[in-house]
């Protein structure tokens, strides 16, 4: 190393000494349901996950989110929770999970749990003594409502609102026993909590601070932006969909969240030692928004997960109306926020979680470029400021499953969609193509440990199907394979930790309309990196800045790299990290990249 590179070197890691843990730290999300069955019962399970997280610690990440564990009746797979402080006997005990903790700290890992507190499940304790009567302590802490002024209850039309439910049909469900309806941004049996109750939200915080006193190292907060709804309770623009109107403006991102998270923070972790992490999942949030949110002064999340990136290829039927991503359309968007949230605020990085499709399948090429395509999307997305969340199976390239059926899907959400579509005269098979795309099961099929039967995730009969692939697309073949998604991954995780560039340098997006090349740089004091990538499948050139041709190539997903001078030649899918070391530099502010070649 040149005396120019160690200082390169010794600057970056004084600024990066100031900056957050998390900054330079890479999530990995488990749904514990399809991660790794010990049993033999056909669901993931705490022993499972323990028993793999040599994996986890060979892949390199650093914070294990866990997705629910509680006790819960499972109408949403867990997200519907009966007790905050029990773990559901399907994945184990409280000593399991104490295990498991103590494994994952001993690996230099810290543990997130999943926190569902925008609703609980109609069994939980609190509701039920909610729905006993009108008169009860607890009626207050959820959001019941008569009928509307001049219906019966149980007319059609009688709903206290128009709101139509995320997972179909009318946001609220008549309680025939006490004659009042009971609001529910999601499925019946998961009823929305009242935040605007102070009593609810102290029990809230206690069940967090129990479960910070045991151990573990933050919270992601589940749909968070909806937990303050507009108490008058108006109804909504009609949409069209059953005369249903849409709430949204009436529930989500309302100013009330913001005090409800600095109670929070002040409560729950005010005073408290140790390296904790918050991230609020915020349907719909917008740049401005999450500026606030994210602001350290404010004191109320270290970060949020935005939408508005995978919402960019739904067409006008929705979610389930999927329709071709326009990369500028991406670029715009991604970009717009790494700038925004450059100086102030912080950004979350994700292609998949437990709510998405496998982004191979979606965002790029699961048959001829299998491989190249997955590598290329984790190569862009890694590299932009922010932390990456990597969702289980995505290191391994997994893809969507092959469903035959909707008899062979699990997810409530498809499942309901599927109802009420082909009710309202939708043919089935056009309704069923929207589910094969972007229905959530694609990313709840077990994890691909090896080529056996049932994928190694268990031993019995798996409460979904292992995708086929399987066979070939597994951890055990890419272990060892240099080439492998995994070892990208790898090898991605380990430019952030060691390139403090990668976490904390500035952004530049380029050749913003470019429908097929993501390219951007990233700089740190006077160290500069460049990130270019081919994300089609035809061959692509563009011109380089000629400053670039003295640069390493620090991470290629292909072999065949061709950089020269004033060009670079990219292979369908290829992506390429380039680095140029200060003494090379004689950057005179002009951009990287010319024109692309026609």
């Amino acid at each position: 190393m040149t005396p120019d590179q160690t200082r390169a070197t010794t600057t970056d890691q004084t600024r990066a000494g100031t900056a957050p843990w998390w900054t330079s730290a890479v999530v990995y999300q488990v749904y514990p349901r399809s991660f790794a069955d010990s049993d033999g019962d056909g669901v993931g399970d705490l022993a499972g996950l323990t028993a793999r997280l040599d994996h986890l610690e060979r892949l390199g990440v650093d914070v294990i989110w866990l997705s629910p564990v509680y006790a819960s009746p499972h109408a949403d797979n867990g997200y519907d929770i009966s007790d905050y402080q029990a773990i559901d006997p399907v994945f184990g005990t409280l000593e399991d999970f104490d295990r498991l903790l103590a494994a994952v700290h001993a690996r230099g890992m810290k543990l997130v749990m999943d926190l569902v507190v925008n609703h609980s499940s109609d069994e939980h304790p609190w509701f039920v003594e909610s729905r006993s009567s009108k008169d009860n302590p607890k009626r207050d802490w959820y959001w019941w409502r008569p009928p509307r002024e001049g219906f019966e209850a149980g007319q059609p039309g009688a709903e206290p609102t128009n709101w139509g439910s995320f997972f179909s049909g009318p946001a609220w469900t008549l309680d025939e026993a006490t004659g009042e309806y009971y609001l529910h941004l999601f499925d019946r049996k998961q009823p929305d909590l009242n935040w605007e109750n102070p009593d609810v939200r102290q029990a809230v915080y206690a069940m967090m601070r129990w479960w910070l006193d045991r151990g573990v190292d933050g919270f992601r907060m589940d749909v968070i932006n909806l937990i303050s709804k507009d108490p008058d309770l108006p109804d909504g623009a009609t949409t069209g969909a059953g005369g249903l109107g849409d709430g949204f403006p009436h529930f989500a991102t309302r100013p009330g969240v913001h005090d409800f998270l600095r109670e929070m923070n002040r409560e729950v972790f005010g005073g408290r030692p140790g390296e904790f992490l918050t991230v609020g999942e915020m349907p719909g949030v917008t740049w401005e928004q999450a500026r606030l949110f994210t602001d350290p002064a404010r004191r109320e999340l270290d970060m949020v997960f935005q939408f508005e990136h995978v919402w960019l290829d739904q067409g006008p039927g929705g979610k389930f109306d999927p329709r071709p991503l326009d990369l500028r359309d991406l670029k715009a968007s991604l970009g717009r926020w790494q700038t925004e949230l450059g100086e102030v605020g912080w950004n979350s990085l994700y292609w998949n979680n437990h709510d998405q499709p496998r982004a191979v399948s979606r965002f790029g090429d699961d048959g001829e470029h299998w491989r190249e395509s997955a590598t290329a999307l984790a190569t862009v997305l890694h590299l932009h400021r922010g932390t990456p969340y990597v969702y289980q199976g995505e290191e391994l390239g997994m893809t969507n499953a092959p469903f035959g059926g909707v008899d062979e899907m699990r997810d409530l959400e498809s499942l309901n969609h599927y109802r009420e579509t082909v009710a309202a005269g939708g043919e089935p098979e056009a309704v069923l193509r929207g589910l094969r795309a972007m229905g959530r099961d694609n990313a709840r099929t077990p994890v691909q440990w090896d080529a056996s039967p049932n994928a190694g995730f268990t031993t019995g009969e798996p409460w979904i199907a292992v995708n086929p692939n399987h066979t070939w697309l597994n951890a055990q073949a890419q272990y060892d394979d240099p080439r492998s998604v995994f070892n990208h991954y790898r090898r991605l995780i380990e430019l952030r930790h060691r390139l403090p560039v990668v976490a904390l340098g500035d952004f530049r997006m380029l050749l913003a309309d470019h429908p097929h090349i993501y390219a951007y740089e990233r700089t740190l004091d006077d160290t500069r990196l460049l990130v270019v990538a081919n994300l089609g499948g035809t061959p692509q050139t563009a011109e380089l800045d000629p400053e670039w041709s003295a640069a390493d190539v620090i991470l290629a997903n292909t072999e065949d790299v061709r950089v020269s001078t004033g060009r670079a030649d990219l292979g369908p899918w290829q992506a390429l990290v380039l680095r140029l070391w200060p003494h090379r530099c004689g950057h005179t502010g002009a951009r990287p990249f010319a024109e692309p070649v026609k």
